[in-house]
């Protein structure tokens, strides 16, 4: 009975210790990410990620243009039909904007990814996230979802979902 006791008590507080290390560390990331609040009006996190072409892409800071920064995966529906619209903003804008795919890389495959890219002849970056750290950074949660990011690197839009066209070039003409 005692030593019955005895392990009841060694296993409530090893629970205690494990609980409150989760607390902990989740409350560190928390605070974390607090400081970054990927909406309009505030600083884009820079990061540094592969593209398919295998050189690395730095996006975020201070650029020279508009930077437009689109998370997507190869099996999303939405991602799908925003594609060819993709393409056409690169044609149309491409030497006057820094147009980038993401792809969210830890929820898909790549090589889907680079199927994807090649069916719809995308000739603007697509960038590899592999370990999924810029897509958690960014908080995104649903595809696409695409960021507008002045030459001061302030974001001017987040869009989740599709939009038209038209509107996405209102928004590139507004702040290009």
């Amino acid at each position: 009975m005692k030593r019955a006791s005895a392990l009841f008590i060694v296993a409530f507080v090893l629970a205690g210790l494990a609980i409150y290390q989760y607390v902990s560390k989740d409350t560190e990331t928390t605070a974390a990410a607090a400081d970054f609040k990927p909406k309009a009006g505030s600083v884009a996190a820079s990061f540094e990620l592969p593209g398919l072409d295998e050189q690395s892409y730095k996006v975020g800071g201070k650029q020279d243009k508009l930077t437009f920064v689109n998370f997507w995966a190869s099996w999303c529906g939405p991602c799908e039909l925003e594609a060819p619209d993709l393409q056409t903003l690169q044609e149309k804008y491409g030497k006057e904007i820094n147009l980038y795919g993401v792809n969210s890389t830890t929820f898909d495959k790549e090589r889907a990814a680079r199927e994807f890219v090649n069916e719809h002849e995308f000739t603007f970056p697509i960038l590899m996230d592999r370990s999924g750290d810029v897509t958690k950074q960014y908080k995104v949660s649903t595809f696409p979802t695409s960021f507008l990011i002045d030459s001061d690197g302030v974001i001017r839009e987040r869009i989740n979902g599709v939009i038209t066209i038209d509107e996405w070039e209102r928004l590139i003409e507004k702040y290009k």
